[in-house]
């Protein structure tokens, strides 16, 4: 059996790692994208086409905001930054997956 690409992996996980990163500091897509890679040290890779979707269901259910502005290579780019309702999810985010990783590491220890 082939392993499975880690992007199924992130299938599901999206928003909580967009809420995260978030929360680090306000950034635009091209950012977030970039520093979910630089954490997990290219482990998890986050696609474009996906990204942007969630980015704008997340502003739509006011997790996050979103604002013009210019990157350092002077470039005009939509910056995202985290609401209090997105830092509000983001714990009730980060309970529900700790549960949901020890609920799977449980079943993955027995023998």
């Amino acid at each position: 059996m082939n392993p499975r690409p880690h992007i199924d992996a992130l299938r599901g996980s999206l928003d909580l790692l967009v809420l995260k990163t978030l929360s680090l500091a306000p950034m635009h897509g091209w950012g977030i994208s970039q520093r979910v890679q630089q954490i997990t040290q290219g482990v998890l890779e986050v696609n474009q086409g996906s990204l942007y979707p969630a980015l704008q269901r997340l502003e739509k259910d006011g997790f996050i905001t979103s604002e013009w502005g210019v990157t350092e290579n002077n470039r005009r780019a939509r910056y995202y930054r985290l609401t209090a309702a997105g830092s509000n999810a983001l714990g009730t985010e980060l309970e529900s997956w700790r549960k949901f990783a020890a609920g799977l590491e449980a079943v993955l220890r027995t023998s």
